[in-house]
């Protein structure tokens, strides 16, 4: 497993990691998102060893990165943006290397077939790496960091410039991987991380905003009096007719879903249900409901949120996304 505990990096007067901590459990795939310039590759490399923290303490397996480097890093499989690979070399030799330099104490020939057919590299493995696609090459880099076995992978924006069908193939190799070892993974590509992560820790100026699953993100951080509905009918008495209700305190009008069909995003006075009297004002003037949900908020707008305030990313993406009526206003 991997603990940290009140880690801090400065450079000069700036904190670039600022007293974290966070713990990624045995069997645990943990997705570690930030936007630029947050911290997150700077907590990466203390964790690998690149660089020193300023204070606090990086545990792999137990053993501080700082204090025994040698032997925490025995426990990591590293596989960075760029896979640190050798194009003149064939992808047997290229292994053979990492082996001998890992100093690697298992069985030599079984313990690499192994890993090739875990990473599917069997076809080319006499293929020199410059040769390879760039689907095949992340998958040399992904061999790389499993020679040894080690407990833990750190894995850096692993699927970055794959095709549609190579990141599905790394996203199921991850989770597989996952089921036996402590897994790291930062992307910023969000459906990925929502897709292969058993948690998620935002970093945002160097502090830890938020440390839970994908779900329970969405959930606590969604207002429980936001509604989304999809009605049939004519959008402005719909949208007059929502305003009406009590406690119903502005509508947004969102996308066309069909003919006469809108999106409609409904905000009530916190701590109110108002779903009851909607369904009786739309269904007195026989206004079908074809869909009500609670406004839950995708990863994007969690991470939207937690990073700058705002799930909809600012006030202009708010204005174009919605129009907005305020209750007893004009469009």
């Amino acid at each position: 497993m991997i603990e940290v505990r009140g880690l801090t990096k400065s450079y000069g007067s700036k904190k670039a990691v600022d007293n974290i901590s966070f713990t990624a459990e045995d069997g645990q795939v943990l997705g570690f998102l930030g936007p630029n310039g947050a911290g997150k590759s700077t907590t990466m490399n203390i964790l690998t060893g690149y660089i020193s923290s300023t204070e606090g303490q990086a545990l792999i397996n137990g053993v501080d990165i700082l204090e025994d480097p040698i032997k925490a890093k025995s426990f990591i499989g590293y596989l960075p943006e760029m896979p640190p690979l050798y194009f003149d070399m064939t992808v047997n030799e290229y292994l053979d290397f990492v082996y001998s330099l890992k100093k690697c104490k298992l069985p030599k020939k079984s313990h690499l077939n192994e890993i090739c057919e875990i990473v599917k590299l069997e076809d080319v493995r006499k293929r020199l790496i410059k040769n390879l696609s760039k689907g095949y090459k992340q998958r040399v880099g992904f061999a790389q960091a499993l020679v040894g076995n080690p407990k833990v992978l750190i894995l850096d924006e692993p699927t970055v410039g794959l095709d549609p069908k190579q990141i599905i193939e790394i996203r199921t190799l991850i989770k597989r991987l996952g089921r036996n070892h402590t897994v790291i993974l930062s992307s910023h590509i969000l459906p990925e991380v929502q897709a292969v992560c058993d948690r998620i820790v935002v970093i945002n100026k160097g502090r830890i905003v938020a440390n839970d699953n994908a779900d329970s993100l969405a959930r606590n951080l969604s207002a429980d009096h936001k509604l989304v509905m999809q009605i049939d009918g004519a959008s402005e008495e719909i949208s007059k007719l929502l305003s009406s209700v009590p406690d119903v305190e502005r509508v947004f009008v969102g996308r066309q879903i069909d003919e006469k069909v809108w999106e409609y995003h409904i905000e009530a006075k916190e701590g109110t249900d108002i779903r009851r009297d909607i369904f009786r004002k739309l269904a007195s003037r026989n206004y079908p409901i074809l869909m009500m949900k609670s406004n839950e908020l995708s990863l994007e707008e969690v991470f939207l949120k937690l990073t700058t305030g705002d799930e909809y990313g600012g006030a202009e993406k708010t204005a174009e996304r919605f129009d907005l009526l305020e209750k007893g206003g004009d469009k």
